[in-house]
């Protein structure tokens, strides 16, 4: 069953907007972060992997956000387009304010930690007049990420970009990305997305993300079912709650609940599973594929994202991928 109509007239597959950041990945790993010594740079931002996720899978894929005027939004800006992701939208802030950069702490492929450098990025100072309209209708798909909504003006340019897409017919996807320490408080939080939420096609997060999103309601149980249920009476067609190694659950407006597999993984770090889950998720979906398919799909690009090293670097193509799930399938990838 198809449950998303993507429109085919589009000269654009599919937009992200919100976080481009640097993530300094530790090179020397099962240590704590004060014992690290050497780090690798690569490009990060939940968003921004799941951009480039996509474009590695054959996407015609954009970008909108801000980078500052240093060099690390330099380095961004190079490696998007390297990607062939579309950076007209992507701005360079003139406010003086800089690059975010993520360190990774990686103590055991279970263990791992980031140290967020936010104060004064460049990412929240995105405007309502860098949106633009005409842009956003040539998508197909609109992706939003969680964290462009903590500070004001990003959280209002996101407001409008997904009052673009709902005008224009434009599927938008909702990864819930929750950093605790982009709010003020929990409550903070929950109100913004919660009114955002409402506005999407596809809901994306953690049983602990939606856990945090129902902080004003009568859910002490977690049921997923409850959940999902809430988001079908708004724009939601497809609600997914992941959970962890247990796999994930989508839940559909047309009452359908199926449960997604994992993959096993030569594990090195846990970061980056939700991002690659997400592009290969919503690969599966503009292609037309069932539920299960697309879930699989995007389960086994995130076993590969968390065999590597990098998250951005080590996002899979369409052979990767489905070479990954025939070796699985042959019993050809041993678990760490």
């Amino acid at each position: 069953m198809n449950h998303l109509t993507f429109r085919n007239q589009s000269s654009i597959d599919f937009i992200a907007l919100g976080r481009l950041c640097i993530d300094l990945n530790a090179n020397e790993i099962n240590r704590p972060m004060e014992e690290t010594i050497t780090f690798t740079k690569y490009v990060g931002g939940s968003p921004a992997n799941i951009a480039i996720g996509l474009s590695r899978l054959g996407k015609k894929t954009g970008f909108i956000g801000r980078v500052g005027d240093d060099q690390m939004g330099s380095f961004i800006l190079n490696y998007l387009n390297k990607n062939q992701i579309d950076t007209s939208n992507v701005l360079i802030d003139q406010s003086g304010s800089k690059t975010g950069l993520a360190f990774t702490e990686i103590k055991s492929p279970v263990d791992c930690s980031i140290l967020m450098y936010r104060d004064n990025v460049a990412d929240l100072k995105l405007e309502p007049r860098d949106i633009k309209e005409d842009y956003i209708k040539r998508a197909k798909a609109l992706l939003i990420s969680g964290t462009a909504l903590a500070q004001s003006p990003s959280r209002e340019a996101v407001f409008l970009a997904v009052e673009y897409a709902r005008k224009h017919d434009v599927c938008v996807f909702f990864d819930i990305d929750y950093r605790p320490y982009s709010w003020n408080s929990v409550e903070e939080t929950a109100i913004y997305y919660n009114l955002i939420a409402q506005k999407c096609d596809v809901i994306i997060g953690t049983r602990e993300e939606f856990d945090m999103m129902e902080c004003f309601e009568n859910n002490p149980l977690h049921n997923d079912e409850i959940t999902a249920k809430k988001w079908f009476s708004y724009h939601a067609k497809i609600v997914v709650i992941k959970h962890g190694k247990d796999g994930s659950i989508a839940y559909t407006s047309h009452g359908e609940k199926v449960k997604g597999r994992t993959f096993p993984a030569k594990v090195i770090k846990t970061f980056g599973a939700g991002d690659s889950y997400a592009a290969g998720f919503i690969y599966g979906l503009m292609e037309g594929w069932d539920l299960l398919e697309s879930m699989n799909f995007g389960a086994s690009a995130a076993s590969i994202v968390i065999s590597s090293h990098s998250c951005s670097d080590a996002m899979p193509t369409v052979n990767q991928i489905n070479e990954y799930i025939q070796k699985c399938q042959n019993g050809e990838i041993v678990t760490s």
